[in-house]
Formats: C-alpha cells, sequence, structure tokens
C-alpha cells in the first residue's frame, strides 16, 4: 500500500461515504476534502468536515498507519496544530496534537470496495518488466488513451517552453538568437548536441549575422570555435578557413576554451558534426531573418523549403577535412528536418504564439500528426503493448509518459492508471 493510493482515494473520494465514522463511532460527512498539498506541510488544506453533526475547518493529514504521525514528529510541529482530521489505512494508535488534544481518525480500509483493492493490486503488486500497466493497457478504451496522449503532447511541449524562456532571457530577447542556439543543438544530435551548444554560445549572434554574406566566414567561425582548423591540411579550402578565423578571432575577440570536443566515433558519416556545421552555416548564410520565416510559414511544405540546404562544395567529395570520398551531395534530409519540426521549430512556434497571447494548439497538432513517429526503444515497445503511435505527436506523448508517470510510479496521475483503478 502506497500513501499516494490513500490521497487517490481520499481527493476523490472512492470511498464509501454514506456511512462514515470516526473509530470512536462518530458519524463524519464530507463538505470538502481539501485542496491538495504537494509540498511540506499536512496532505491537505483548507477541507470542510462534519464530525457528529459539528463542522470544523482546517486541515487533512493521510498517513498508512496511525502511528506514522509520530513517526513523522508531527506531535512537536505547530504546522499539524490545525489539522481536524487524520484519514488512515489502519488505525494502531490514537494520535494528538501538540496542545495533547486527540485528532479525530477514520479507518479507510473499512470502507473501500474489494474491486478498488484488487485493480490496484494488480497494478501494483505484480510483476511487470517496464510498466506496471503493460498487461492490461488493452483493456483501456483508445479514446481514453487518445485524448490523454495528447495532454500528455502540450505537457511536454510547456516543459520545452520553460526551457526556450530561459534561453531567451540569457539571449537578450532576441528570437532569432534563440532558433540558432537551438537548431545549432539538434544538428549536433544526440552525440555532439551539448557541444554544438557550447560552440553556438561561445560568442554573440551578432557575429553570425555579421558574417551571414560569406559562407567561408561562418563556416570558419564554427569549425574554428569547434578547435577543427588547428592542423596542417594542405587544401586552399582549409588554408582559407584558417586565414578567415585567425581574422575573425581577432576581430571579434573569439574564445573557444568553454567547447567541448566533438566527436566522430559512432557516427555515420552524413552525421559527421563537420558536415553538420556546414549545413548550419549554409543555412543561415541563405537566410536572413530565419526566425521570422519560420512564424510566417503556415504548412510543412514551406518549412521543408527553407531547410532543404546542402554543404559547401569541399564536403561533397568529403566526410573530414583529410580525407577524399565519393563525390555526392549532402542536402539536409526530409527526415532530418523532420527532427528539426520536433525538438526546435514547433516548440519555438508554440513558445512564441504563447508570449504573444495567441493560441495555435491546432495548427501545432496538425503539424504533429503529419510526421511520422520518431524510431526509439520507447516508441518500439508501447507499439509492442498495442498503443497506437502513428505519429510524431503520440511518440512524443509516450516519451513524456514513459519518463514522467511510468518510470516514476505516478500511476495515480495518469489517466490509464485511473482508468484501470476504476474498471469494475
Amino acid at each position: 500500500m502506497q500513501e499516494d493510493f490513500l490521497h487517490y482515494l481520499w481527493k476523490l473520494k472512492k470511498f464509501e461515504t454514506s456511512n462514515l465514522q470516526t473509530t470512536k463511532g462518530e458519524l463524519v460527512s464530507v463538505k470538502h476534502v481539501g485542496t491538495h498539498n504537494h509540498h511540506a506541510g499536512p496532505d491537505f488544506f483548507n477541507g470542510q468536515i462534519h464530525i457528529d453533526n459539528q463542522l470544523w475547518a482546517g486541515n487533512i493529514e493521510i498517513h498508512i498507519k496511525s502511528s506514522d504521525w509520530f513517526v513523522h514528529n508531527h506531535e512537536v510541529d505547530p504546522n499539524y496544530d490545525n489539522v481536524i482530521l487524520h484519514v488512515v489505512w489502519e488505525h494502531d494508535t490514537e494520535v494528538f496534537r501538540k496542545d495533547n488534544s486527540q485528532i479525530p481518525t477514520i479507518e479507510l480500509q473499512n470502507y473501500v470496495s474489494e474491486i478498488a483493492l484488487t485493480n490496484y493490486h494488480k497494478l501494483f503488486s505484480s510483476q511487470q518488466t517496464w510498466i506496471n500497466c503493460e498487461h492490461t493497457i488493452t483493456e483501456v478504451n483508445p479514446f481514453i488513451v487518445n485524448n490523454w496522449l495528447e495532454r500528455l503532447y502540450f505537457e511536454r511541449l510547456e516543459r520545452k517552453a520553460k526551457t526556450i524562456e530561459s534561453i531567451l532571457e540569457t539571449s537578450n530577447n532576441d528570437w532569432e538568437a534563440v532558433m540558432f542556439k537551438l537548431l545549432a543543438k539538434n544538428f549536433g544530435l544526440k552525440v555532439n548536441g551539448d557541444s554544438f551548444f557550447n560552440l553556438v554560445n561561445s560568442f554573440d549572434f551578432t557575429v553570425v549575422r555579421k558574417q551571414q554574406s560569406s559562407l567561408l566566414s561562418l563556416e570558419a567561425l564554427f569549425y574554428g570555435q569547434a578547435s577543427l582548423l588547428d592542423k596542417e591540411v594542405e587544401d586552399i579550402y582549409y588554408i582559407g578557413l584558417q586565414k578567415e578565423y585567425t581574422f575573425l578571432k581577432q576581430k571579434f575577440k573569439l574564445d573557444s576554451s568553454s567547447v567541448s570536443p566533438l566527436q566522430f566515433f559512432r557516427l555515420r558519416p552524413p552525421n559527421f558534426p563537420t558536415i553538420r556545421l556546414s549545413q548550419l552555416a549554409n543555412l543561415y548564410h541563405l537566410h536572413q531573418n530565419l526566425f521570422s520565416k519560420v512564424i510566417a510559414s503556415e504548412n510543412l511544405e514551406a518549412i521543408y523549403k527553407l531547410f532543404s540546404v546542402s554543404t559547401s562544395p569541399f564536403w561533397e567529395s568529403h566526410y573530414t577535412f583529410e580525407k577524399v570520398s565519393k563525390t555526392r551531395k549532402k542536402q539536409i534530409t526530409k527526415s532530418f528536418i523532420d527532427l528539426l519540426l520536433i525538438n526546435t521549430i514547433i516548440p519555438l512556434k508554440f513558445c512564441y504564439a504563447k508570449q504573444q497571447g495567441k493560441s495555435i494548439e491546432e495548427e501545432i497538432v496538425s503539424f504533429m500528426q503529419q510526421l511520422n513517429p520518431e524510431q526509439n526503444g520507447i516508441v518500439d515497445k508501447f507499439k509492442s503493448l498495442e498503443v497506437s503511435v502513428t505519429s510524431a505527436l503520440e511518440s512524443q506523448a509516450v516519451i513524456q509518459l514513459k519518463n514522467n508517470y511510468c518510470d516514476a510510479n505516478q500511476c495515480l496521475k495518469c489517466a490509464i492508471g485511473n482508468t484501470i483503478l476504476t474498471q469494475n
């Protein structure tokens, strides 16, 4: 038995209330269960309880056993002086306030149905290998699951919006700079994401604006700050980058000491940081005011067109500076743009609209439902449990579900878990 389960039962009145009594036989009527407190102090604030026709207003504390009151030293804590009712699963001792006045107690196990207990034990007590409901999730109405997944997606989007707002604050409220930083992180993928983010934070975005007309300058800036121009390579392009970076470093007083080393190991060549940095440079060389163009885009096709850029000519026959490879144009793929949409572009559009006091939820849902779901272990496992994951909205939602609810055993706060608990 978890105390969270008792909170759930009390908050939603999932117990028999027609003949509710204290352990002393006093009749109890719950007028208001109170406001759930998720911080220190009593579990529910400002409840209203009739005990033998006397109305009491105050706080309610919940424990598995009555004796937990003393285990937690509530009897000497003034924060608990206003507790009017002690709700427990098992009553094993009387409890008292600091002034030695006795607190009325309800033993909840006498009023909870066997069905609710069976469902609770089915959800929490069986030996599961991945998530608590993996053997029962198929019993939940798909309509409930789909609605919950949409709510989870926006919950995840709100979390991303907070990160964006934090970056905006440190970027002097420059949305163009924020987009540049977030795109750079995404261009680095998981392996180099943090390094790319450190890289673009090692200089002011105004440097990009000033050098935007020259692709060579942007590439020199990126490669130089990434410490990729420190070798001796006999190539006219490489030497040109070195000379340009030397000039930029002196002009803008650049410092690359905060940039962590880039990784090539276990990356497919198209994802090498050399390739991604050239594509990022070309993107900003071709598009001034990229953020404004993205915000103005009303469909996916417009965004695909914006981001369909390639590298500079040198990289058509190279993956690294030192070695020649088979010639091929290295254009940003549609699947990579989809990742940018999921992780940067759509969260930015959402966050910007929110700050402008606009609601674009329908547009966000439309965009996300048109994108293919991501491919990862969490998505694959939910699919194996017969959960429908057919779009990026749903793949983002199940990631939120697994990380923030399943792994944290927050089934009582989950619509799926609540449905399982209330099944007959």
